[in-house]
């Protein structure tokens, strides 16, 4: 299970899809009037306040599951004074010099503040997509040092980063880190995978940014993409007429897994000018219902997206043949996030679409709206033959 989330579900746009940043976004900050705490308007997985000694994170309910469990984090520059009775393992120095993510969705954020060079090994190394770590991984420079309860400890401490960036699925995600920081390596949970706003995923680069002394930068390209973000959801509300309704995924075995009305896939569509069949539905899991549920509802839809690992509509077929009656399959309104992806299995839409999702919120617009967006290329999707 975590193989398949973590490398797929959230893996880890160049520097060419950044929109530029002409200016502060108007956004009703979270934290106002709290002293020394830096604005987090989206995110509700962490927060970060300035010290006399540095920046403290804290990391909220950073697993599926969590409830009313934090980790406090120091970020101290070298040399810099430690406040006293600070437990040594939740100390980080600052600038990280060198990083293990263990999530690809780190490094994007550490590619767009220019830092990837510190990124000494990653956990799941055929699954990068992006074109130069992927080169480094292959020459030898940069490690895979598994996941979990398979993790390379010795790897880990040869290397002796600054930083491991954790991802943790459960609680048990905490016992497989406990031998690391006994070694005297401090290790970061990272939930950027639960944020329910795109929005708040993307801004998790705040974070990286106080990791690697570049406020200034994480926040101004924060603020061009949710600029972005905003006036492409401007656009579609102040011009759409009709929403036409969603089918999102495919059946695994006998049982459908449906994202949530409250989920963040959910709200790109929402945002995007679409009616997703289940908005009605609140959860903080994916709900598995049975192929004939979905099946009967998906007979209303217009379009049909993410449709799991399938690249073509006999992929589809095979799984169940009932799925070839669903009108937007006849139609061939078929598309998959599965544009950008390497033969190995890397896609970039979990890398750099989890910094970017102004961009995915265009190409599921173009998808529903295409005479609101006629020159747009899509980006992370493609059209299922």
């Amino acid at each position: 299970m975590r193989t398949f989330f973590s490398r797929n579900l959230f893996l880890l746009i160049p520097a060419l899809l950044l929109v530029s940043c002409a200016g502060r976004e108007q956004i009703e900050h979270k934290y106002p009037g709290r002293q020394g705490y830096h604005h987090i308007d989206f995110a509700e997985g962490f927060t970060m306040q300035k010290t006399d000694n540095g920046t403290v994170v804290t990391i909220i309910n950073p697993w599926q599951g969590a409830e009313d469990i934090s980790h406090k984090y120091y970020l101290i520059r070298e040399n810099g004074t430690i406040p006293t009775g600070t437990d040594p393992s939740r100390i980080i120095y600052v600038p990280v010099e060198k990083i293990i993510c263990m999530s690809m969705t780190h490094l994007s954020m550490i590619k767009a503040l220019n830092e990837s060079q510190t990124v000494a090994a990653v956990s799941g190394a055929g699954f990068v997509y992006d074109p130069c770590l992927a080169g480094r991984i292959n020459d030898g420079t940069v490690s895979d040092v598994g996941f979990e309860a398979g993790l390379n400890t010795e790897l880990i401490l040869r290397i002796n980063p600054g930083l491991v960036m954790m991802y943790g699925i459960g609680s048990e995600s905490a016992g497989y880190t406990s031998k690391i920081q006994e070694l005297g390596i401090p290790v970061m949970f990272n939930g950027d995978y639960l944020e329910t706003h795109p929005l708040g995923k993307a801004e998790w680069i705040k974070l990286f940014g106080a990791l690697y002394c570049k406020e200034e930068t994480a926040d101004s390209i924060f603020l061009s993409v949710a600029r972005s973000y905003n006036e492409t959801k401007t656009l579609i509300d102040g011009r759409i007429t009709k929403r036409p309704h969603v089918l999102l995924g495919l059946p695994y075995k006998d049982t459908w897994f449906v994202s949530p009305g409250n989920s963040y896939i959910s709200r790109l569509i929402r945002d995007a000018g679409g009616d997703y069949l289940w908005e009605d539905t609140s959860s903080s899991l994916s709900m598995p219902l049975g192929i004939e549920d979905v099946f009967i509802r998906s007979l209303t839809a217009d379009v049909w997206i993410n449709t799991g690992n399938a690249a073509s509509k006999n992929e589809i077929a095979s799984l169940d043949s009932r799925l070839e009656i669903i009108p937007c399959f006849r139609n061939g309104n078929l598309y998959n996030n599965i544009n950008r992806i390497t033969p190995g299995g890397g896609n970039d839409y979990w890398e750099t679409g989890t910094l970017y999702p102004d961009i995915i919120l265009k190409d599921i617009a173009a998808i529903l709206h295409p005479d609101l967006f006629p020159e747009h290329e899509l980006v992370y999707y493609k059209k299922i033959e």
